[in-house]
């Protein structure tokens, strides 16, 4: 019986310190980074379109992990393409997000976030970290959750504005696409470059 009650209580431990893995300080001063340093002078500067999308797609590049984005969204097709489909699809979904985030991202422009704690995520090593943005003019605070994940460094898996996940929305969109599609992920590779032009 003590062996059992060690055990259990060694399995405790274990959990708190893999749920306690990831700190809630770091993620949120690794968020505070990536807005003050990339998203806000790339949003409130004054230069061309193409300037612009060249800043996002290094903001991209450097604070987010397009390789576990890219897994996500393409869901269960994502174990049957090949490797050459997988490494086009995340080279055309940078791409592709660069110029739909940065036109996402033009409604705070003059604005900043507001970092209003954190919230523990059910996946091991990631974290969510609260955000809001004043919007002004009467308008309610937009919501905006950065999903991190730690690792070697943090890197960013997903955002949440008000309560909409882009990762997931993603990936609902391309399944049913894929679903559809003649030639599935290779169909969907050239849909994304052409909207991507």
């Amino acid at each position: 019986m003590k062996k059992i009650c060690s055990l259990f209580f060694m399995a405790g431990l274990l959990f708190s310190f893999k749920a306690s893995a990831i700190d809630a300080g770091q993620a949120e001063s690794f968020i505070k980074k990536v807005t003050n340093e990339g998203i806000e002078q790339i949003v409130n500067s004054d230069v061309s379109i193409t300037e612009k999308d060249a800043r996002f797609e290094k903001l991209f590049n450097e604070y987010f992990d397009l390789d576990y984005i890219a897994k996500f969204v393409l869901g269960r097709y994502w174990k049957t393409s090949t490797d050459k489909q997988r490494a086009e699809f995340i080279s055309v979904y940078c791409d592709f997000n660069t110029k739909t985030w940065s036109k996402r991202f033009d409604e705070f422009k003059g604005k900043s976030f507001n970092f209003v704690g954190t919230t523990p995520s059910n996946s091991e090593g990631q974290i969510f970290v609260n955000t809001t943005v004043d919007m002004g003019q009467g308008e309610n605070p937009a919501k905006v959750v950065w999903r991190v994940k730690d690792g070697q460094s943090f890197k960013i898996v997903d955002i949440i504005i008000e309560n909409v996940s882009l990762a997931i929305t993603a990936r609902n969109e391309y399944t049913a696409y894929i679903k559809q599609a003649p030639n599935g992920v290779d169909d969907l590779i050239k849909d994304l470059k052409q909207k991507s032009k």
